[in-house]
């Protein structure tokens, strides 16, 4: 099937556009060092994803948007992972005390933004993200973060799935593969958020201002 097809045959069911809301929140999700680390099994090369986020949290910090991180974290032996930990070997990496579970070179968080961590692919699962999210009358989640085709992915469906409306930026997600990349970029658009580029949510944000 031609790029042409595929994107016919998706416009019949799908298509539609979500808009931007209100009240945003941005979250970076797993930005963390065991995909930044050469030797780390989960090394993803996405150093220009990481670099996008930090350009748009900037923005959002800005015009005074809420910030949250989320990372990965397990007690020694992966107990509180369950068939996650048992399906994928290399979460291995972010066991209690593992350097691969810390914040890369460049990303800190600050005192006002919130980190969650959590042990299965989406934010928003056995979390107080959703709650947290909606206590502030968040109508509006922007997601950056690695890798795309996983918790990503997964945050998008759960986003969409809690009433927020949900954008995910191109440019601020990364993959191993542009092929997983690409296509969860291509679906999540079709189905579950509005998939934009990083000048897009630059102007959205800086369209918000700084609230009195």
């Amino acid at each position: 099937m031609s790029d042409d097809s595929l994107t016919q045959t998706y416009a019949v069911a799908f298509g539609g556009k979500a808009g931007f809301g209100r009240s945003p929140a941005l979250v970076l999700i797993d930005f963390v060092e065991a995909y930044f680390a050469a030797e780390s099994p989960l090394h993803a090369g996405v150093e220009e994803a990481l670099a996008s986020a930090l350009r748009v949290r900037a923005v959002a910090r800005e015009a005074g948007i809420p910030v949250i991180l989320t990372n990965v974290a397990y007690h020694p032996g992966g107990i509180d992972g369950g068939r996650f930990f048992e399906k994928v070997p290399a979460l291995r990496a972010f066991e209690a005390g593992n350097p691969m579970g810390a914040w890369p070179h460049g990303l800190v968080p600050h005192a006002d933004e919130i980190v969650l961590t959590k042990q299965y692919p989406s934010a928003f699962f056995g979390t107080s993200l959703a709650s947290t999210l909606t206590a502030r009358g968040i109508d509006q989640v922007i997601l950056t973060g690695l890798s795309t085709s996983g918790c990503v992915r997964a945050s998008c469906v759960d986003a969409v799935s809690h009433g927020f409306r949900t954008a995910v930026v191109a440019e601020g997600c990364g993959d191993r593969h542009p092929g997983p990349h690409e296509a969860n970029l291509f679906d999540m658009n079709a189905k579950y958020a509005d998939v934009v580029s990083e000048d897009e949510i630059v102007a959205y944000l800086g369209s918000l201002g700084t609230p009195q």
